[in-house]
């Protein structure tokens, strides 16, 4: 392709953060930070028991990125929390500004970095419809051509003359994404937005982005954990690890390198305390899975027939009866693929509790996977709560003692007891 093909040149790109808090809010608690560092004290300021910076520990999110992205490409980009994905989409898309490098754009660029953003809650939808046109650096007689197409395609239209602030995320995130996609923007970005809509919305999305890039030119750029959606969209992929580019091409050969990447150190023991989590759940937990170890393994790599012996901490901030967990698996391709249950596993107690379960693989293929935790009691009038749910709780590989073929793509990642031929007899 052509330099005049190019939608974005990304060129040494750097983008570095300070560490901690900076500033105390007010000009006399800055004063008092300062002479406290210059005398040699403690902060009068640092809440207690938070961690100390020094003022020049700095973290670098992106670390050297050259990347260029042509016209009408469908680009996923994939990596572990922090490698630097957001980051990056926030740099292209003018939310931040980068430390050191060059970004070239050849468009009008429109994001969707999270659910709702560019929204006004307090304006109806049919007003932020406009309103993110108006930001795109369109006129009201461009937005107004499209407004029924995007209302339609929303599925929003019974509310559309309805404040925002009253709308779900899943009414949120369709509208968003309608918007996006209709209006005249040359360069798409999203990131990990379909993941709260319904299946059947995820669907539609991921037709409209890829007619989008086909049939208008458009560009895509799209980060998620969902490598399905990745597979279904994109025709090219970019693996980021600690803020560099470690891979760009193949989708197949993309996420298999993600997925090794998780394998490189995979250890029996996993602090969940910083694990990402549900976000709903995230600020009003008052039970939290605190660790999970797998006893006399010193790697997570298990065999398909055996049983496994794990101890799992748990601090819980008051009593709590009826309490139950469920194990979820996903697979390779980030598909969940069977849960398990230990139901009722008594009372916790306020502080810390330990919990020791023995699991079991059978059925599973050989492969790769990633498990989830969620915790949840039943009350007394049978409702259920979950109180904590970790996301990517640990990864473990599964191997098997005899010879195994098995195509987990096509075939699936359980093998169910072979059938058993009961008659055969010419007819």
């Amino acid at each position: 392709m052509s330099e005049k093909d190019i939608a974005i040149k990304i060129e040494g790109l750097k983008k570095e953060y300070r560490l901690g808090v900076i500033g105390g809010g007010t000009l006399q608690g800055d004063i008092q930070s300062w002479i406290a560092r210059k005398r040699g004290k403690e902060d009068p300021n640092s809440q207690i028991g938070a961690k100390a910076y020094a003022r020049n520990e700095r973290f670098l999110a992106l670390d050297g990125i050259d990347l260029t992205i042509y016209k009408g490409e469908r680009i996923g980009i994939i990596g572990h929390n922090g490698a630097g994905k957001s980051t990056l989409l926030k740099i292209l898309s003018r939310v931040t500004a980068p430390t050191q490098g060059r970004i070239c754009v050849d468009g009008r660029i429109s994001s969707m970095l999270e659910v709702g953003t560019g929204f006004h809650g307090e304006l109806t939808g049919r007003e932020n419809i406009y309103l993110n046109g108006a930001i795109l650096g369109m006129s009201r007689s461009e937005v107004s051509r499209k407004i029924d197409q995007i209302i339609d395609f929303s599925e929003c239209r019974q509310f559309i003359d309805t404040p925002v602030k009253r709308y779900s995320s899943g009414m949120y995130v369709k509208l968003a994404f309608s918007v996006s996609a209709h209006l005249d923007a040359d360069i798409l970005v999203m990131d990990e937005v379909l993941a709260v809509g319904d299946m059947k919305f995820q669907h539609k999305c991921l037709e409209k982005m890829s007619e989008v890039s086909r049939s208008e030119g458009r560009t895509v750029l799209y980060v998620s954990h969902n490598m399905n959606t990745i597979r279904q969209l994109c025709d090219r992929c970019v693996v980021l690890d600690h803020g560099k580019l470690i891979f760009d091409g193949d989708v197949e050969e993309a996420i298999g390198l993600y997925s090794d990447i998780h394998k490189k150190d995979i250890a029996s023991y996993h602090d969940l305390r910083e694990a990402k989590r549900y976000i709903g759940r995230r600020d009003n937990r008052i039970v939290t899975f605190e660790s999970i170890e797998f006893l006399n393994k010193e790697k997570n790599t298990f065999y398909d027939d055996e049983d496994v012996t794990a101890r799992i901490m748990i601090n819980s901030e008051t009593k709590l009866d009826r309490v139950s967990i469920r194990f979820g698996y996903f697979d390779m391709y980030d598909r969940k693929i069977a849960s398990s249950l230990c139901m009722d596993i008594g009372t916790l107690e306020k502080g810390e509790n330990e919990l020791v379960v023995g699991m079991s693989f059978a059925g599973m293929v050989p492969s790769s996977y990633r498990g989830e935790l969620i915790l949840f009691n039943i009350d007394s009038f049978g409702t259920l709560h979950e109180q904590d749910i970790v996301l990517e709780a640990y990864y473990f590989d599964l191997e098997s003692r005899k010879e195994y073929e098995w195509n987990q793509l096509k075939w699936g990642s359980i093998r169910l007891k072979d059938v058993i031929k009961k008659k055969l007899k010419k007819l």
